[in-house]
């Protein structure tokens, strides 16, 4: 059922690659896959292969990847990715020797792909269990890691009656589990090679937040005194709370960050706001001062952004998930953000922390921004906790880079 399933989908994608943009990329990309193996491979080297199916997979490889380079230079690094969104990003990234898509996980392209790359070992991030790809590394004894993996019972590998796929588990070499509930659900399960080492990703925020820069313009902006709310990633339904609260309460300035910078939703963001608000692309350090609300129209910002507010809002808690909370708690002020947070560990962690605060509505999320704003003793402690809860999860990297066989 599986195999079958993986060609209906590759099927399904060619045929509407013609009407969806990212699907033609994907299609494409996975295409050129094989010709950029066979140009680039060096087949002298060892490559280290790490897989992230999207941007936010990949800011969790991110520190591995550094790590290798840096204390292991002989390897090469081999970076592959599933979504555009990712690729297209991080195409050029350049502590990569070849970034390419992976292909469909069908069993003959599985080991064309193989063929050609040969790596050394294989690092999978968080939540890629791609069965063809796992069983053929296993049997060319191909070491295959993953890493800031999150298990829950719902999953389908922990079913009583498990498929092929389910059974996978016990053909990778090693996992790297961000938290101790998911090694205890492995282990009673029978799979031993565990390891509790974190989330890479909190590393890679406090590398962010170490090497940020200034940002002039934002300074302006965020004068002394006043109190700025930094909204991230944020979609339609995340923007109906803190734009409604924004409208009514002129103590505080706005910096919002949409997660898509089309023109059809800045406009609709604008049409929203009732108080001076500009987009940072027409903004300059003489006109910035002026205006309550500055919109964020280009990718690149939003991490050293968040050092220059007092209150976060993480976007995506309404959707499909919320977006990258620490990011925005590395720099020490509390981060709001929507109910559909249980798949991220950090969102709980932050809640027990005293530093994360859930919302379910417009009426609980002004319920907590009255409190931080007519409070500021408690909005300044929370945020303290939430810096503590970063500081004190860091470590994954070094924790995985010790088990590695390199």
């Amino acid at each position: 059922m599986y195999n079958l399933s993986i060609v209906l989908l590759a099927f399904i994608s060619r045929l509407a690659a013609p009407f969806r943009k990212k699907l033609r990329l994907m299609t494409h990309g996975q295409k050129e896959t094989y010709r950029i193996l066979k140009e680039k491979i060096d087949r002298q080297a060892s490559y280290i292969w790490f897989h992230a199916a999207s941007l936010g997979e990949f800011e969790q490889a991110r520190p591995l990847i550094e790590s290798v380079k840096r204390e292991h230079p002989a390897y090469k690094i081999l970076l592959t990715f599933f979504s555009p969104s990712g690729y297209e990003v991080r195409k050029d990234y350049p502590l990569a020797d070849i970034v390419c898509y992976l292909p469909f996980d069908t069993k003959d392209r599985v080991r064309r792909f193989l063929d050609l790359a040969n790596p050394h070992i294989a690092i999978f991030i968080k939540y890629e269990f791609w069965y063809n790809y796992i069983h053929e590394s296993y049997l060319r004894h191909i070491p295959v890691y993953l890493v800031s993996a999150v298990f829950r019972p719902n999953q389908p590998f922990f079913k009583k009656y498990r498929s092929s796929y389910g059974k996978m588990l016990g053909l990778y070499t090693h996992f790297f589990v961000q938290d101790e509930a998911s090694a205890i659900l492995l282990q009673d399960h029978g799979i031993r090679q565990v390891t509790v080492a974190g989330d890479t990703r909190i590393d890679r925020v406090i590398a962010i937040q170490q090497e940020a820069k200034p940002l002039p313009l934002i300074e302006r902006f965020a004068g002394p005194g006043d109190l700025v709310f930094v909204a991230g990633s944020s979609w339609t339904p995340d923007e109906e709370l803190f734009i409604d609260y924004f409208n009514r309460n002129s103590g505080m300035k706005l910096i919002v960050a949409p997660h898509e910078i089309h023109e059809s939703h800045l406009a609709e963001i604008e049409k929203k706001l009732k108080r001076p608000h500009l987009r940072y692309s027409r903004a300059t350090e003489d006109n910035a001062a002026a205006q309550d609300c500055l919109i964020i129209d280009s990718f690149g910002l939003l991490s050293s952004i968040y050092r220059y507010g007092h209150i976060g809002y993480i976007g995506g808690g309404f959707g499909a998930g919320i977006h990258n909370l620490p990011e925005a708690a590395v720099y020490g002020i509390p981060v709001l953000f929507g109910p559909r947070y249980a798949k991220f560990r950090e969102a709980g962690g932050l809640i027990s922390a005293g530093g994360g605060y859930s919302v379910q509505n417009k009426t609980e999320f002004n319920k907590q921004m009255d409190i931080f704003m007519e409070n500021p003793a408690e909005r300044v402690t929370a945020g303290e906790k939430a810096k503590q809860f970063i500081s004190g999860n860091a470590g994954a990297t070094a924790t995985i880079m010790q088990h590695l066989p390199l």
